[in-house]
């Protein structure tokens, strides 16, 4: 499995030892990530939870189904951030990047690196055309990311996502198209 080592910190595919550093990450988080990773952070509210999801992860990744990355410190090994690539559709070759980091390390680029990175390896080794990432228009960090990464608006999805207790919203749709 692919290991990316950055800078400041790392990229690694989701590891059945990832259990309890998920469940740090998700229960120190909720509050911030909680409106678009409703999924995640239901599933990761105690350890039991995330040692189940993990598995799944795992499986899920070693399938070609789903692919999640978590984004570790170099020293303690503390996810300070998730990277998934899903929604993969292969007969036309294309996938949604959905990513969140840590409060804390916000505004750091880390998120861009990352996201850099994972649409670089899903163009590479996934032999994927085209990404898609799905952003509220308030995320103001979140459309700054896509477009670091060279990813381009392409239109509203008129209620696309429904957050918990809430209306559904309408979505921003950016696309990076595989050049090679």
């Amino acid at each position: 499995m692919n290991s990316f080592q950055l800078s400041d910190f790392e990229i690694n595919p989701i590891s059945e030892k990832d259990g309890w550093r998920l469940c740090d990450f998700v229960c120190a988080n909720t509050d911030y990530i909680k409106r678009y990773f409703p999924k995640t952070v239901a599933a990761n509210l105690n350890p039991t939870l995330s040692k189940i999801f993990v598995l799944e992860k795992v499986s899920e990744f070693l399938s070609g189904k789903e692919y999640l990355f978590t984004l570790k410190e170099l020293e303690q090994k503390k996810i300070i951030g998730l990277v998934y690539l899903k929604e993969l559709k292969r007969a036309t070759k294309e996938a949604e990047i959905a990513y969140c980091i840590a409060y804390p390390h916000k505004g750091k680029g880390f998120a861009s690196e990352a996201v850099k990175t994972i649409s670089e390896w899903g163009f590479t080794e996934q032999h994927l055309k085209r990404l898609r990432i799905i952003v509220y228009k308030s995320n103001i960090g979140s459309i700054k990311v896509a477009e670091n990464c060279g990813y381009l608006w392409k239109k509203t999805l008129v209620k696309e996502h429904t957050p918990t207790n809430e209306y559904p919203l309408d979505m921003e749709l950016y696309v990076l198209e595989n050049e090679r």
